[in-house]
């Protein structure tokens, strides 16, 4: 029997091992990988594509929101409510998404089921109607949550800081207006639709108790029948720019919180500093035990949350830390955030807060591989990366072998509070300095 007034034993934990994927290629050239896990008794089929767009010289990221989102409202044969009853009928779930470089549909469901499903799926692919009635509520409703957003600080932070950091020009910095959703006609998605779903821009991830029939099928269905009538060019990098260190600041007349987000443009996963840096990250911020948590939260009460993260882009990567404070503690955030990025300089971390971050860093790690679709998705991060497994090991070790030194060195490397973009949108003092210059 268990004992319940003995802590449980303490473990190091030790190497990680992701599983490696079947690889095959259909005859039309999609690639394909299989994670077989008879335990499981789903199966997830993802078809995921680069994000495509009409005219590199501008870039605009709102047509692939809008055709993802519109992928599965209608084909040549099937209304969008068909296809819906259909996915509800047979228990399963059809999920597009879309991401700053890629668009994905996901189909989880049984395998007894796909005879029925696949062909559904791939009149999605090939024959979706993009009804106007359903871009138009579709137009309806964004319009509609935007105007809502835009009342928000903390939207408004958000939407500059892309703006300032990356250039307003490209799909990662550019963020929609109001007038953009009106712009936006049926053609353009048509135009979009042809170039960017097709299977030479296509990757196909197949995850959980996955049968050899079913590969049959999707190589049938897929590989066979399915074919790509363009040459889909692939996608240049984007021009990327961003503005001069500063604070961009606008002011709230009836604000309580001001929302802060700062940060600037960094290394993405593809760099062998990566693993180092986000933990510097987590140290820093990236947890609920960081040095932001306990000093702006825990000891000063200036705000209930607040957190940094580095994220990586297919092209690039980004720093940012985020909170919203009280109007009247707006500058003092500021200046306790900038003190403890010159700590993380100027310091060494105690042991005991670095074995914490590791601990913290190596379990994360673990508890994000509870499922066979876990170990897929750890996969679909480096794969898009063009990188391979062996990616987790390396950041693994990096992690267990990071010391108060190396933290250091790293934090110097990679952390400027002088050269990162800040924005304020709230009420801010500006007659108690920050050291910076004040842009529009």
């Amino acid at each position: 029997m268990l004992d319940r007034t003995k802590a449980p034993e303490f473990r190091e934990i030790g190497n990680i091992t992701l599983k490696e994927p079947v690889k095959k290629r259909f005859a039309n050239g999609l690639p394909v990988y299989i994670f077989h896990s008879p335990e499981q008794e789903l199966v997830r089929i993802e078809w995921i594509f680069e994000n495509k767009y009409l005219d590199a010289q501008s870039e605009n990221p709102l047509l692939n929101s809008a055709l993802s989102a519109l992928l599965k409202e209608g084909t040549m044969t099937m209304s969008s409510a068909e296809i819906a009853d259909k996915v509800d009928f047979y228990g399963a779930f059809l999920v597009p998404e879309y991401s700053f470089d890629i668009t994905s549909l996901s189909l989880y469901t049984l395998n007894r089921h796909s005879q029925v499903l696949l062909p559904l799926v791939k009149d999605i692919l090939t024959e979706a109607s993009i009804p106007q009635q359903e871009l138009d509520t579709y137009l309806r409703n964004n319009k509609q949550k935007f105007q809502v957003s835009v009342q928000k600080n903390d939207y408004l932070a958000r939407r500059k800081f892309y703006n300032l950091v990356f250039g307003e020009s490209n799909r990662y910095g550019r963020t929609p207006k109001l007038e953009d959703y009106d712009a936006i006609d049926r053609d353009q998605l048509v135009a979009l639709y042809q170039k960017e779903i097709v299977p030479n821009n296509c990757t196909l991830i197949v995850s959980g108790n996955v049968s050899d029939d079913l590969i049959n099928e999707l190589e049938q269905i897929f590989g066979l029948e399915w074919r790509s009538e363009t040459t889909c060019a692939n996608v240049d990098h984007p021009v990327l720019f961003q503005d001069a260190a500063g604070l961009a600041y606008e002011e709230k007349e009836n604000a309580l919180q001001s929302a802060i987000r700062l940060g600037a443009r960094t290394i993405s996963r593809t760099h062998a500093d990566y693993p180092a840096l986000q933990f510097v990250n987590t140290l820093l911020g990236g947890f609920f035990g960081s040095r932001l948590m306990r000093n702006i939260r825990e000891e000063k009460g200036y705000t209930y949350s607040i957190g940094s993260a580095v994220a990586t882009l297919k092209h690039t990567g980004f720093l940012t830390i985020a909170t919203e404070v009280g109007v009247d503690v707006t500058n003092a955030t500021l200046v306790e955030i900038e003190k403890e990025i010159n700590l993380l300089k100027t310091a060494l971390a105690t042991h005991e807060e670095i074995e914490l971050v590791k601990t913290y860093m190596e379990g994360s790690m673990l508890g994000s591989l509870e499922s066979i679709f876990s170990h897929a998705d750890k996969f679909k991060s480096v794969l898009l990366n063009d990188m391979g497994l062996t990616y987790y090991s390396y950041y693994m070790e990096q992690i267990k072998t990071m010391t108060p030194e190396k933290a250091r060195d790293i934090a110097n490397k990679y952390l400027d509070f002088d050269q990162m973009v800040k924005v304020i949108v709230g009420k801010f003092n500006q007659l108690e300095p920050i050291h910076q210059t004040v842009v529009n």
